[in-house]
């Protein structure tokens, strides 16, 4: 006998950023009773990532279309045209209730099916300013979930809700540390390190130690530039250590009091959750410059510090560290705007209004 539980399409991968979200409310509509299944492809995250949740995937190929050469978009249009054929007829035999988005190429073809089959389409867009797949489809989605109140002129009137992004509960329950006497430095690049980030904490290192200010420094570099950064920190004189991967960030963020990072949606989301002021650095190369606008949405804020990854020297980190070891309620006060951000219970806010969706769509259609 099939089972008449409501079936999800989880649509968009590639990226972590894309498809850890998405488990976590994946997670709480079967806690509900529904079903699932993922859309993506064998070269993203999410074959990976998918799985290993316990998950089903159903894959496609599907490639970008922005900043690439005539031959490559051909292949990329081709790929999307077959793709969402083959979407459109599997969403007339499963008949899904509703699909949830968060954007990126891989989420076109059953966003696409969701559209020509007339199936609600809920998406999630953490981003300040909202990535191609998500602005095309803004005029038809039943809802937006957003991050940031400035998001919401790109969508529908009515149709937005600020739900922030899925987080860990381990960061939401990170508290304000107790002076010890250090300001503690976190800088990561995330998972493959920055070499923006890194080269700019090596420079600063002599100027720290010549001016005795009492900082300690934990660098996360990535592979690549491991060993000789590691080499050139054991020799500074700074309270610290570099490593190539930090595998319980939570915890790592519990010992900090200022993060210095890249700002994409995962990025500022935990910072938000656990209230640290932060130095935003954004990776210029980010698709529709999405970290520069996530950066000012923070500083408009008073919750972070922003650079441009041109101007990040090692001299201007030691310079705003300076700065904020003279003036601890600067910190503070960043740290509480930041907080105020922050947006618990995300993936369960998302999971009922795919319910709510789709039960509004049960009783139109």
């Amino acid at each position: 006998m099939p089972d008449s539980s409501p079936l999800f399409v989880m649509a968009g991968g590639g990226t972590g950023g894309h498809v850890i979200p998405s488990i976590a409310v994946a997670r709480q509509l079967v806690a509900r009773g529904c079903r699932v299944v993922f859309v993506g492809t064998e070269r993203g995250a999410e074959s990976r990532l998918v799985p290993a949740a316990g998950f089903e995937l159903e894959k496609i190929r599907a490639g970008g279309l922005k900043n690439l050469g005539l031959a490559t978009r051909i292949t990329s249009l081709g790929q999307l045209l077959s793709a969402t054929v083959s979407q459109w007829s599997l969403f007339g035999a499963r008949k899904p209730a509703a699909v949830f988005s968060m954007g990126g190429y891989v989420a076109g073809p059953p966003v696409l099916a969701a559209l020509l089959r007339r199936v609600p389409i809920v998406i999630m867009e953490p981003n300040a300013h909202p990535g191609a797949t998500n602005l095309w489809v803004s005029k038809w989605v039943r809802r937006a979930l957003i991050s940031f109140a400035e998001t919401a002129h790109h969508f529908p009137v009515g149709r937005t809700e600020i739900t922030g992004l899925p987080v860990r509960d381990e960061f939401f329950a990170i508290q304000p540390r107790e002076p010890d006497g250090y300001l503690n430095i976190l800088i990561t690049g995330g998972s493959q390190g920055s070499r923006t980030l890194n080269e700019a904490a090596l420079a600063s290192w002599p100027l720290f130690r010549d001016a005795e200010l009492p900082v300690r420094i934990v660098l996360q570099t990535g592979s690549k530039m491991l060993a000789p950064l590691a080499r050139a920190f054991a020799s500074s004189g700074i309270e610290g250590q570099v490593l190539e991967f930090i595998g319980d960030m939570p915890a790592a963020f519990l010992e900090s009091d200022l993060i210095v990072c890249r700002s994409g949606a995962g990025a500022v989301a935990e910072i938000a959750a656990s209230g640290k002021p932060s130095i935003l650095v954004p990776f210029p190369f980010a698709a529709d410059d999405h970290q520069l606008k996530n950066a000012q949405a923070f500083q408009r804020a008073g919750a972070a510090i922003l650079s441009v990854d041109k101007e990040w020297t090692g001299e201007k980190f030691f310079r705003l560290v300076s700065e904020l070891i003279a003036d601890r309620s600067r910190l503070a006060a960043m740290g509480e705007k930041a907080r105020a951000l922050a947006k618990p219970g995300a993936a369960r806010r998302a999971a009922q209004i795919l319910m709510e969706e789709a039960k509004v769509a049960w009783n139109t259609d």
